[in-house]
This record gives structure tokens, sequence and C-alpha cells, in this order.
């Protein structure tokens, strides 16, 4: 972005607030297993102001939120596009958690794909809905989100909780992730 005088924007400014507040959102960053830039930043990005302009953003949300509502509770692009590991006829995977109350089915897709195809970047969107498993499980699925996922939305923010503790099960080695022919799986560490 260029600012009024010409020159690129540097990316930071100064936010003065009440001391409550400023311990209020560090509080709710430690919980989340963020820092503080990076839960404020992607609290703006998530607050509608990131998504103005940029059409992908607008599209996904727009369409999920078409399809379930207000059960949509958070939105993370993973998969090969997200590591840089992209073939020429790889899509882009997008993980759509939604609300318990929502029966995870074929009406869900058959929905999404009533309309026109959602494109990334240029590559076609492929989305996956999910709950948000809030009992401590950890799948390979989620491991792979914790680790290389992009979060675009995460209205409550039990989303960025949950990966926060999926990444420390990784990192303290409760979960592994292991290699068999070539594919990847994960596992409790034994």
């Amino acid at each position: 972005m260029i600012s009024e005088t010409g020159r690129p924007k540097s990316g930071r400014f100064v936010l003065r607030m009440s001391s409550a507040l400023h311990a209020a959102l560090e509080g709710a960053a430690r919980a989340s297993g963020l820092s503080l830039n990076t839960y404020c930043v992607r609290h703006l990005a998530t607050s509608g102001l990131g998504i103005v302009g940029d059409k992908d953003v607008t599209s996904l949300v727009g369409r999920a939120h078409a399809v379930v509502g207000d059960a949509l509770t958070g939105i993370v692009l993973h998969g090969s596009w997200i590591r840089g590991e992209a073939t020429p006829n790889s899509d882009v995977d997008a993980l759509i958690v939604v609300g318990s109350d929502v029966e995870l089915n074929r009406a869900l897709y058959s929905a999404w794909d009533s309309a026109p195809i959602i494109e990334w970047r240029g590559r076609r969107l492929d989305p996956h809905f999910v709950h948000l498993v809030e009992d401590g499980e950890i799948s390979g699925l989620w491991a792979e989100v914790a680790l290389d996922g992009m979060v675009l939305l995460d209205r409550d923010w039990k989303l960025s909780a949950h990966l926060a503790r999926v990444r420390r099960a990784i990192a303290a080695g409760r979960v592994v992730r292991r290699v068999v022919h070539g594919h990847p799986y994960w596992k409790e560490a034994a």
C-alpha cells in the first residue's frame, strides 16, 4: 500500500488504548497461544477490515456464510498450495469450521456446488466442512492445519486456541509425524 507521500506503508503504527483493554488483549493472545501482535493483526483481519478489496477472501467467506449462515465459525486454508508444494493441477483446500449443531453431510457440499466455482488466486477452491474438536483429540488433519494452515476467519477465537493446543502437543512430542511410502501421517507418541 502506498501512503499519501508516495512512499510504501511500513506496516507499523502506534495504538493507544486503556490499560484494561491492553491487559484483556494480552490475556486473550496468551490463551490463544499467539503473540499480542499476531492476535491483534488476526482480529483486525477477520473483523472485515482485512477482507475489503480482496475478492478471493470475500468470495470464500461469502459462499461459506451463504451455505451455513451464522453457524460459520472459522475458515482455514491448508494443503499443498499453502505449503508451497502445489503442482499445476493442485486445488486450494479450505477447512470451513461450523458449529456443532450443523450436520456434516452431502447436503452442505451440494449447497456449495450449486453456485459458480470459487477460485483462490487462480486455483479451484475445495471446501472441507468440519466441526471444531473440543475434547482435546488431535487428528492428522488438525495437526497439518495447525502447522501450515492460514486462518482467514475465526469468529470466536476457539479455532486459534485449538490450533495453539495442537502446536503445543506437537512441540512437546505428544503427537509425532511419520512417513510411510512417501505418505505422511500423525500419531500419538508411544
